[in-house]
């Protein structure tokens, strides 16, 4: 299994619409994903690891799929439309990164 992480980096003055992005945003992600998407998770930053600081990421989503090939197949007929989503609820550039999951709770 592979997960496909979507990181919004923070910065003072950030805007990132929460609850745009897990209602309608990944509304969207869902239906054009299909069956290739195993699963969703959001994450929202709350601090550093200093008490008080700043999260590296405003917002982090993780999508999963059984491989780069189910990932890139499912995603590719529709990146246009799911990036063409971004200014609806963030002015963030997200850096996305793909990771092999080697280890779950």
């Amino acid at each position: 299994m592979i997960k496909v992480s979507v990181l919004y980096p923070y910065q003072p003055g950030v805007r990132l619409d929460l609850q745009y992005y897990c209602e309608r945003h990944m509304a969207i992600v869902r239906e054009c994903l299909g069956e290739a998407l195993q699963g969703i998770a959001v994450e929202s930053g709350l601090t550093g690891a200093t008490p008080g600081s700043t999260p590296a990421y405003v917002t982090m989503g993780h999508l999963y799929f059984a491989s780069v090939e189910a990932f890139q197949q499912a995603f590719a007929p529709h990146a246009e439309r799911i990036m063409a989503d971004l200014p609806n609820f963030t002015d963030s550039q997200p850096t996305i990164q793909i990771s092999d999951i080697v280890l779950t709770p």
